[in-house]
């Protein structure tokens, strides 16, 4: 065991209510990036009769947010090293409240896309400053669990978003296109989401700046005094380290370039961002309640069928943060593809057996519980690995002085892969549901091969380790 390694051991007890709080408050981002993404599910098909658009325009406009999330990922990283986190925090915030007022009342499809995109572009900054935030105020003992909370607050916010949904759906007796007061229950739907941004606006003023941003920028006594709250020991000993790490120069993109265009780590992260998201994840997220209705459950009840999902994905995410720490990240995910592999081929195999009844599908009702069962198991898998270990990985895995950087790259890979995999399933969903199930399936078996081939555990090292 490292000496920094068994500094942060012994340092954690006085000092981890701090941590676990300013953490918290920095994961309100994440929390903001799920109920974002995924509110939009419970409006999809009244989006699509209001504006009286296809599937493939659809399929744009609700996954126009995920570019403005790669727009917004790939420049969190040079803004967090140039103006801090805490600052960056503070522009994703008034972006998100902007966004939600904005796509709330639009005037036509096109308008509704571009606030979406703005909307996208404070997601994908939210999601690489906040675990980057946790990563770099975090022990390295706690590290998993506590960058986990970003995930956490991610499943919290999408079930959150689905029961939101759920309720102003049944104000406006029972269907999202309804009228609930001046506005339709769908542009509610997307306006409440002003609310947790005000919060998230006003948490992240409270919290102190990176220690590790304060030493780059030359503010050493206000690191120390940081590094006085949340670690015990020497600070200056650990300013020596964290300066010793960054070395002279201050970062630059550039920094990431290899021979094979960037460094093989940040290829790493890279693969590892994309397919988490090429198992399909964000299709149960963005179009459950519209894929339910395709096969043939009332509206109301694909819904509730959306929350029950959420509500899967939360107890996974819980399984992964006990986990993390524990087993480490590696034996997490190989798990994870294991399981997604087999229920996401149960899951195509199930939708296979729809019926068509003129224009509408039906799954005969045995095969529909073997339908509800694997996706819910997809879900466990997924939450349980996948979605927490990704994100707790692009926060540590990369050397000091490319990290921000290189979270911001693996970020914007993410958000690509959501991107490409969101606007091609309305089609694909036309075309041959279980088989696009089964690609899904596919990438999940190559997910498994991925880790055990390139993947080096991370646990227990500190941040300063990672570019030994």
């Amino acid at each position: 065991m490292s000496t920094t390694q068994s500094r942060a051991d012994g340092a954690t007890t006085g000092h981890l209510g701090h941590v676990v709080m300013i953490a918290s408050a920095a994961a309100l981002g994440g929390f903001l990036f799920g109920y974002d993404t995924s509110v939009i599910n419970g409006g999809v098909d009244a989006i699509q009769a209001h504006f009286n658009v296809g599937s493939a325009l659809t399929g744009l406009v609700v996954s126009s947010a995920l570019l403005g999330s790669a727009v917004g990922a790939a420049i969190a990283g040079g803004l967090a090293d140039r103006i801090g986190r805490i600052k960056v925090m503070q522009i994703a915030a008034v972006l998100f409240v902007i966004s939600a007022i904005a796509s709330a009342v639009p005037f036509a499809i096109w308008d509704l896309a571009i606030w979406r995109i703005v909307g996208g572009i404070a997601i994908g900054i939210a999601s690489v400053i906040a675990p980057a935030y946790i990563a770099e105020v975090a022990p390295a003992a706690y590290r998993g669990r506590l960058t986990s909370l970003q995930q956490l607050a991610i499943v919290l916010g999408i079930a959150l978003s689905q029961l939101v949904n759920y309720g102003l759906a049944a104000a406006a007796g029972g269907s999202a296109s309804n009228l609930l007061g001046p506005l339709q229950a769908w542009q509610w739907m997307l306006g409440v989401a002003a609310v947790p941004a005000v919060v998230y606006l006003v948490v992240s003023s409270l919290i102190p700046e990176s220690p590790r941003y304060l030493v780059a920028a030359g503010q050493v006594d206000k690191a120390r005094s940081v590094l006085a709250k949340i670690e015990a020991g020497d600070p200056d000993s650990k300013i020596d380290e964290i300066r010793a790490a960054l070395g002279e120069r201050k970062p630059k993109l550039s920094d990431l370039r290899g021979k094979f265009g960037v460094l093989p780590i940040v290829w790493v992260g890279m693969a590892i961002a994309a397919l988490q998201q090429f198992v399909g994840i964000n299709v149960i997220f963005y179009y459950s309640s519209s894929l339910w209705q395709s096969v043939g459950i009332q509206e109301s009840d694909s819904l509730l069928l959306s929350l029950f999902t959420s509500i899967v994905n939360i107890v996974g995410t819980f399984i992964a943060i006990a986990l993390v720490d524990k087993i480490g990240r590696k034996p997490l995910l190989v798990i994870g593809s294991i399981g997604m592999a087999v229920s996401l081929a149960v899951t195509g195999w199930a939708f296979s057996f729809a019926q068509v009844v003129g224009e509408d599908a039906v799954l005969p009702p045995g095969w529909g519980v073997v339908a509800l069962i694997s996706a819910s198991a997809f879900v466990l898998f997924f939450a349980s690995s996948w979605g927490v270990v990704m994100w707790v990985l692009l926060g540590e895995m990369f050397p000091p002085r490319i990290r921000a950087a290189a979270l911001a790259v693996g970020t914007m890979t993410n958000w690509v892969a959501n991107w490409l995999v969101t606007v091609s399933f309305p089609s694909m969903r036309d075309w041959n549901l279980p088989a696009t199930y089964f690609m899904y399936a596919l990438f999940a078996v190559i997910s498994l091969v991925f880790v055990l081939r390139y993947l080096k555990e991370t646990n227990g090292r500190s941040l300063e380790e990672m570019g030994s």
